[in-house]
């Protein structure tokens, strides 16, 4: 047969047709499958559990996916360097050239100036706050700033919580002037401000259901003119929102008629400063347990409705991270009151008195600083602070060597002296006089005559957001000797004597008695009585 045939496939036929089965070869029947057994409710209950357990972690999953996409970690400013210190302007230590400084900054610091802005008081900044957040090391610093601290501005009254009212004069934004100030106060610009509507406090305590606080006395107050009533009760309770706004705006107590019965707080704004951190505290305790996690949405509603800042959500989701995840503990969170003493023997040439004030203790200042809130790698000098000081007659100088009000001292009457405390200062005289050809005052007092004619200053010169700049501000005096010796720290005693009202002649309705006798933005009167605007007792 030919080999070629043989390899040639067979062509046509019919398909098989399969066989069907038959019997296994042994000719036994197929095994019958054996049933599965009926799963126990405990083996059902592990069966459902497992499955949720594995939904849940896809959930965790997909939602840390989500999240980490959703936070991001903000831009450090662009900050103007630090001024290298030079001879020539008398900076020297122990006869030899100062060394140089560096602006370079500890990892992952951050600055914040966070601003309580009560608008129930014609939007007063009374609580200033300098934050700073060292994320390696989990520590959150607070220090309050007292509203009466004395400054270096070219205006009459220089307490610290004027600085937004006069930004007006000075055509800025308020926000960014009081910033401006606290830099050349502290020797650095925070990084971001935080302004926070009063309400918003209550706002948040709602949000994260609530806060326990042990209230220190019984509070009672009632402003009929803003129809705003404070009732709390002492001692330990769940305050809601509503409840909170009382504690932290409360000053001293009054009857159902609005009149005044008592001072409040033994140590007047210090006590209420005391207090507001403490209740503060309590807050931050609560919003960093982790079931607060779940509430971001609600959260974020009231920093978007109630904060103004050039933080994003997602940069305060990304501080929240960190805060939350990294382990931050209240053991951590330190609050403090700026070291002061007292300086009640600055005269008001505006108002014939003399105010209420605190002055920096400068040491104390620039320890604290340089421990808990200075970005720098290097420790900031006191030649780079601008800290008023007070001698033992009320004269003025500054830490920086600059005085930016030339009048102040030349504005004392003859012969006055004192200690330095309030007990030792001249008797105010119960009304102001008058000034020979007046300028127009603006509501709350305040003296503008020595910021330009007419009333109306020229646009000044940005201040230096750089502290140790050497620059002057608008109202440039000269500068002043250092003092002749700076009051000892002790504990302020008495009562507060409430500044009289505004000289006549004033175009503006005249405010009641306060112990800040500040200017308002000059478009919108405020309010001239109620939370924000009483004495300070």
């Amino acid at each position: 047969m030919n080999p070629k045939d043989q390899k040639k496939p067979a062509q046509g036929g019919a398909r098989l047709q399969k066989s069907v089965k038959g019997p296994a070869p042994s000719g036994r029947s197929p095994r019958p499958k054996t049933p599965k057994p009926a799963r126990t409710p405990r083996q059902k209950l592990v069966h459902v559990l497992f499955i949720v357990v594995t939904v849940l972690a896809a959930l965790v999953v997909a939602g840390f996916i989500l999240w980490n996409i959703f936070i991001d970690k903000p831009e450090l400013p662009v900050h103007t360097p630090r001024p290298q210190p030079t001879s020539q302007g008398g900076v020297t230590v122990d006869g030899k050239e100062p060394t140089p400084v560096n602006s370079d900054r500890k990892e992952d610091f951050w600055t914040f100036l966070v601003v309580g802005r009560d608008t129930y008081g014609g939007g007063n900044t009374d609580t200033i706050l300098l934050a700073a957040y060292d994320i390696p090391n989990q520590k959150l610093n607070v220090m309050s700033i007292p509203r009466d601290t004395i400054i270096n501005v070219p205006w009459d009254i220089k307490k610290i919580n004027s600085v937004y009212n006069y930004a007006p004069y000075y055509d800025k934004d308020g926000i960014e002037f009081l910033k401006e100030e606290i830099a050349q106060f502290v020797g650095f610009e925070p990084d971001f401000t935080v302004v926070v509507e009063w309400e918003a406090v209550g706002d948040l305590v709602d949000a994260i259901g609530g806060v326990y606080f042990d209230v220190p006395r019984r509070m009672y107050y009632n402003d009929l003119s803003q129809n705003f009533k404070i009732d709390l009760q002492k001692g330990y309770q769940r305050l809601n929102g509503n409840q909170a706004m009382q504690l932290i705006r409360y000053r001293h107590d009054s009857d159902d008629s609005g009149h005044i019965l008592n001072s409040g707080y033994a140590d007047g704004d210090l006590g209420r400063i005391r207090v507001q951190q403490d209740f503060l505290k309590a807050v931050i305790s609560q919003c960093l347990q982790i079931k607060n996690v779940g509430r971001i949405n609600e959260l974020a509603k009231v920093f978007t409705e109630n904060v103004t800042t050039e933080l994003t959500i997602n940069n305060l989701a990304w501080f929240a991270q960190k805060a939350i995840l990294g382990g931050l503990d209240m053991d951590n969170v330190s609050f403090t009151t700026m070291p002061w003493v007292p300086a009640d023997n600055v005269y008001s040439r505006t108002y014939h008195n003399y105010p209420s004030y605190v002055a920096p203790d400068s040491e104390k200042v620039l320890a604290l600083i340089n421990a808990s809130f200075n970005p720098y790698k290097d420790d900031i000098r006191m030649e780079e602070l601008d800290i008023i000081l007070v001698d033992g007659s009320g004269r003025l100088s500054s830490t920086s060597g600059h005085l930016e009000d030339g009048k102040a001292n030349s504005a004392r009457p003859s012969g006055s002296s004192g200690s330095g405390s309030s007990s030792a200062r001249p008797t105010p005289t119960p009304a102001p006089t008058p000034d020979p050809d007046p300028q127009p005052t603006p509501e709350g007092g305040g003296d503008v005559s020595d910021i330009g004619p007419d009333s109306t200053p020229e646009p000044a010169p940005t201040p230096s957001s750089t502290p140790g700049s050497g620059s002057s501000r608008p109202g440039d005096g000269g500068t002043t000797p250092p003092p002749e010796a700076s009051p000892e720290p002790t504990d302020p005693g008495g009562t507060e004597t409430p500044e009289p009202t505004s000289p006549a002649g004033t175009p503006e309705p005249a405010p009641t008695p306060a112990s800040e006798p500040e200017p308002p933005p000059a478009e919108d009167p405020i309010p001239t009585s109620g939370p924000g605007m009483e004495p300070t007792e």
